[in-house]
């Protein structure tokens, strides 16, 4: 069997602003952080309805939990996206009953992931994505999918010790791109990179 090929994030940046601010990465303490986490296992699962890995997921579609240590979103209905450590995503998978229609993708090097934190967040994704990001709407634990910057993605709320935080998806061959959006769109509340896989 090929060896797999390390994982290169898609994200490659001098942490320069669209304004040509220098910016350096942040330490957790900053107001609004925004993190590559492309690295992290990504696995789609499908599962047609009334199959028993449909019932073994058991989140509905636009909402999460966590698994030991996987987040699952209910991304689309009948379609769940996994997020976690390889061996904790792996563990999953390998306990679903695959009798019936039942699909398995390893999205890891097809998607990038972001996580944008801080109490501003929703206001960055505000000025980026028509959806309505207020508590009642996108409460934490939400799974929602919408054009951020003209640009398909997958987004998950998952609050970090009580700060609004969100999980945002994309393919690829876009990371570079909505990554320097989010940064731009979030200067004004002083948005930094944050370590995670970023050159």
């Amino acid at each position: 069997m090929a060896e797999l090929a390390a994982f290169e994030s898609p994200v490659r940046t001098s942490f320069v602003s669209y304004a040509g601010i220098p910016m350096q990465p942040a330490g957790p303490d900053a107001p609004l952080t925004l993190r590559d986490l492309s690295s992290i296992t990504k696995t789609i699962v499908r599962a047609a309805p009334g199959t028993n890995a449909c019932h073994q997921m058991s989140v509905r579609f636009g909402t999460s939990r966590t698994e030991n240590g996987v987040l699952i979103a209910g991304q689309r209905p009948d379609e769940w996206t996994l997020l976690g450590p390889a061996d904790a995503s792996r563990a999953v998978v390998d306990g679903l009953d695959r009798s019936g229609h039942v699909s398995v993708i390893d999205g890891t090097h097809s998607r990038a992931l972001f996580r944008l934190t801080g109490a501003c967040a929703a206001s960055v994704l505000e000025k980026l994505c028509s959806l309505d990001w207020h508590d009642r709407m996108t409460p934490d634990g939400a799974a929602v999918s919408g054009s951020v910057a003209h640009v398909t993605c997958d987004i998950v709320r998952n609050d970090e010790e009580g700060t609004p935080s969100y999980l945002i998806s994309c393919d690829r061959s876009y990371g570079q791109y909505l990554f320097e959006v989010i940064l731009d769109a979030g200067q004004e509340f002083d948005v930094s990179p944050l370590g995670g896989s970023v050159a």
